[in-house]
């Protein structure tokens, strides 16, 4: 279970960063797409938009290097929780949006939100079973002291 965390964890850290470098290039097109949201006043989104792009950047960065590991997935966590009632609000009130997601020009729809409920249940994940590991780095893991009959 430890290698499977480990590959979620690291999964879901090069998705935030992968979602934060496309959005870099051109961050008043992401501004544009959290506006469209209709959720804050409109002299908050550039602050709110670069807010997002750098917390997408550190929680990326300390999944991958397994840093802080729960504490970057509970910021996942709330991310992902914000981004999924944000679209999920967008397509009830009939909001036709582009995601804003990986910066590109992908429409919102209800399997963006299913996809980023997917996203949530991976940063809950690793918020419930910290890092994990891929390798034992020469210990035995638990997984190879029980096979074994020493745990």
């Amino acid at each position: 279970m430890s290698a499977a965390v480990a590959l979620v964890r690291l999964a879901l850290g090069g998705l935030f960063l992968w979602a934060a470098a496309a959005k870099v290039p051109d961050m008043a097109a992401f501004a544009e797409s959290v506006a469209n949201y209709r959720l804050l006043p409109a002299a908050l989104v550039p602050a709110v938009s670069a807010a997002v792009i750098g917390i997408e950047i550190a929680v990326g960065a300390l999944l991958v290097s397994g840093r802080l590991a729960r504490g970057a997935a509970l910021a996942a966590a709330a991310l992902l929780a914000v981004f999924t009632a944000g679209l999920a609000q967008a397509l009830l009130r009939g909001i036709d949006l582009r995601c804003g997601c990986f910066g590109g020009t992908e429409n919102a729809t209800w399997w963006t939100v299913l996809r980023d409920l997917a996203m949530l249940a991976g940063a809950a994940l690793v918020l419930a079973r910290g890092p994990g590991r891929l390798w034992s780095g020469g210990r035995a893991s638990p997984a190879g002291e029980v096979a074994r009959g020493e745990g």
